[in-house]
C-alpha cells in the first residue's frame, strides 16, 4: 500500500477532477428525501453518467464490466468524488457495493453477464434481504424457507430492514434450504426478482422520518435455481463475502465525508466562538486524527481486496471504529452548531442516521467477536 500518487495516478486524479468540475454543475437539484421515484431516477442518472465516462465500477475486473483499476485509482476516485460533493451511490448502494462485488467474485459467467452490466449502467436497483425479525445479529438463525421444486425454489418467510426494497428490481436473498443442518449450514444465496408473484413490500419509517428500509413478506415466491449464487447450502460462505465488502470497503466515501465534516465544524466553531472551548478543540483534533487513521485502514482494506478478491477481517476493525467515531462526530456537532440549528437540515439528519451505525451492517458486539476470534485468535466464549 503506497501513500502518495505516482505520475500515472496524479494524471488520473487530474482528469477526474476536470470531469467532475465540468459535470457536477450540469446536474439537476437533488429530489426531496421522501420522493423515492425521484431519488431512484436521480441516482441512476448519475450512475449512467459515470458509466458513459468510464468511471462506473472502475475497480471491478474488466470481465465483470469494470476497468480493472488499481486500488490506488479506486481510492482516488472515492476521495475526489466525495471532496467534490458528487452524488453518493444512493438507492443502488446494495447493487454497487454489496451484491455486485459478490456476484463478480462468486458468480458464474452467465450470472456475471446477466446481473453486473445493468448495475453499472444504473438500469437495475438491488436491495438486501438478509435480516429477519428473529435473525438480526444472529443472522444464521434465519428461517425463511426455500423448497426445491424442479428448476425453481419456492420461498416463504419474511425479512426486515430490507434496504431500498421500495425501488428495487432485485434482492440478494438468504434462505434456508436445509432445516435439519446446523444453522450456519443449510443456507443459500438467491437473486430474487422483486416483481415476482408473492412478494409484498411494507415500508418502515426511520427515526429521521424516511423509509429507506422495509419489511419484506414472501408467500410461495418462485425463484429460478439459475439465480442461486454458489452451491446449495453454501450460502453462509457466500454471505461472508458480501459482508466483507459491506464492512471493508463500502464506507470509504463516508470516511472522506467525515473528514470534511470535521473541517467544517472547526470552521463553524471559529465563527461562532465555540473555538474558545479547549475541550471541544481537543475533541475535534482527536476526531480528525481518528478519521485520518481510518482512511489509511480503508486503503489497507481496498489493497487487500484487490490482492485476495475480498477484504479480510480488517473490515470489522474498520466498521467498529468508524461507527463509534461517526457517532461522536455528531455529538460534537450538536455542541458546535447548537440545539436550534440541529433541529433541522443536514446536521440533524446525519446525527439521527448515525445512531444506527453501531447496529447496521453488523453490530459493534458482532464486530468485536470477529476481531477477537479471527485476528487475536481468542477462543469462542461459552
Amino acid at each position: 500500500m503506497q501513500l502518495s500518487d505516482t505520475t500515472e495516478e496524479a494524471d488520473f486524479r487530474r482528469r477526474l477532477r476536470e470531469w467532475l468540475g465540468k459535470t457536477l454543475p450540469e446536474l439537476p437539484a437533488a429530489p426531496d428525501p421522501s420522493d423515492w421515484p425521484g431519488r431512484r431516477a436521480f441516482d441512476t442518472a448519475w450512475q449512467r453518467r459515470l458509466f458513459d465516462a468510464g468511471y462506473a465500477g472502475i475497480h471491478w475486473p474488466v470481465d465483470a464490466g469494470g476497468r480493472g483499476a488499481t486500488p490506488s485509482e479506486h481510492l482516488i476516485f472515492l476521495e475526489e468524488t466525495e471532496l467534490a460533493g458528487a452524488p453518493y451511490v444512493g438507492a443502488n448502494f446494495v447493487g454497487l457495493l454489496h451484491a455486485g462485488p459478490t456476484i463478480a467474485t462468486e458468480g458464474t459467467p452467465e450470472q456475471r453477464a446477466r446481473f453486473l452490466p445493468p448495475v453499472l449502467r444504473g438500469e437495475e436497483i438491488w436491495c438486501q434481504g438478509f435480516s429477519e425479525p428473529g435473525a438480526g445479529s444472529d443472522l444464521a438463525a434465519l428461517r425463511t424457507r426455500a423448497v426445491r421444486d424442479g428448476d425453481a425454489y419456492v420461498v416463504t418467510g419474511s425479512k426486515i430492514w430490507t434496504s431500498h426494497a421500495e425501488v428495487a428490481d432485485w434482492c440478494e436473498l438468504l434462505v434456508r434450504t436445509d432445516p435439519d443442518a446446523p444453522k450456519h449450514r443449510g443456507i443459500t444465496w438467491l437473486a430474487m426478482p422483486m416483481d415476482a408473484p408473492g412478494v409484498t413490500v411494507r415500508p418502515l419509517k426511520t427515526l429521521a422520518g424516511t423509509t429507506e428500509f422495509a419489511e419484506l413478506f414472501l408467500d410461495e415466491v418462485r425463484i429460478p435455481v439459475a439465480n442461486r449464487l454458489g452451491a446449495e447450502n453454501d450460502g453462509w460462505r457466500v454471505t461472508m463475502v458480501t459482508l466483507s465488502f459491506e464492512r471493508g470497503t463500502a464506507f470509504a466515501s463516508e470516511t472522506v465525508a467525515c473528514q470534511r465534516e470535521v473541517r467544517e465544524l472547526a470552521r463553524v466553531a471559529r465563527a461562532n466562538g465555540a473555538w474558545e472551548d479547549l475541550e471541544l478543540r481537543r475533541e475535534l483534533a482527536t476526531l480528525a486524527a481518528e478519521f485520518a487513521a481510518l482512511w489509511r485502514l480503508v486503503q489497507w482494506n481496498v489493497s487487500e481486496a484487490a490482492a485476495n478478491g475480498v477484504p479480510g477481517a480488517g473490515g470489522s476493525v474498520f466498521k467498529l471504529r468508524f461507527s463509534e467515531a461517526r457517532q461522536r462526530l455528531y455529538d460534537v456537532a450538536a455542541r458546535v452548531v447548537g440545539g436550534e440549528a440541529l433541529l433541522e437540515g443536514a446536521w440533524s439528519a446525519q446525527r439521527l442516521q448515525g445512531l444506527s451505525y453501531t447496529i447496521a451492517a453488523g453490530t459493534s458486539q458482532i464486530q468485536r467477536n470477529i476481531v477477537a476470534q479471527r485476528i487475536l485468535g481468542l477462543p469462542r466464549g461459552r
